[in-house]
């Protein structure tokens, strides 16, 4: 199946949960850092998030995608109001992906050290939104763990994969 639209609607679910998030925080716990347990902020980690979507949308026209030429726009990470029209926003450009998945060249840095550019890699638009998904969720656990360092409790299936949603369905259905 070469549909896009189940990818793309499960991370609309995942941008849908930071609009909660934004919505359950105050401006000092969004952008406050705790060395040296962390040196970045819940504001931090979403703006990376957000500005891989950005990266991923903005290169579906020409069929390649840099993660490495992110914006880096501090508003996101320092407003939330700033962070919660990007995800609007980019909320309404994964509605409009075409439903039909296509080759893509993808590239991302992956040695600090390296003076030459990473390789483009062969992808599509199925794997990215894939790619995208995992990643939202790596740093929403983060974001998770930051949360209980302030006194806040995220929802239980804040920064859990679904694989691990569904094992754990199935272990209390078991125990039942």
């Amino acid at each position: 199946m070469n549909n896009t639209e189940p990818l793309s609607a499960h991370n609309i679910v995942y941008l849908e949960q930071g609009l909660d998030l934004l919505r359950a925080l105050d401006d000092h716990a969004y952008t406050a850092v705790q060395p040296p347990y962390h040196d970045s902020s819940i504001g931090d980690h979403l703006r990376h998030c957000l500005e891989h979507y950005s990266i991923f949308l903005g290169g579906l026209d020409a069929g390649t995608i840099d993660y490495d030429a992110r914006a880096r726009d501090v508003r996101i990470a320092t407003s939330r109001l700033f962070a919660t029209q990007a995800i609007r926003d980019l909320i309404k450009r994964l509605q409009a992906v075409p439903r039909d998945d296509k080759p893509l060249l993808v590239k991302m840095d992956s040695d600090k050290e390296a003076e030459s550019a990473a390789p483009w890699s062969a992808s599509s638009v199925k794997r990215e939104l894939q790619y995208l998904l995992a990643h939202t969720i790596h740093h929403y656990a983060l974001i998770a763990v930051l949360l209980r360092l302030h006194g806040h409790e995220p929802d239980a299936d804040f920064g859990v994969a679904p694989s691990t949603l569904k094992y754990r369905k199935r272990q209390l259905a078991a125990t039942q």
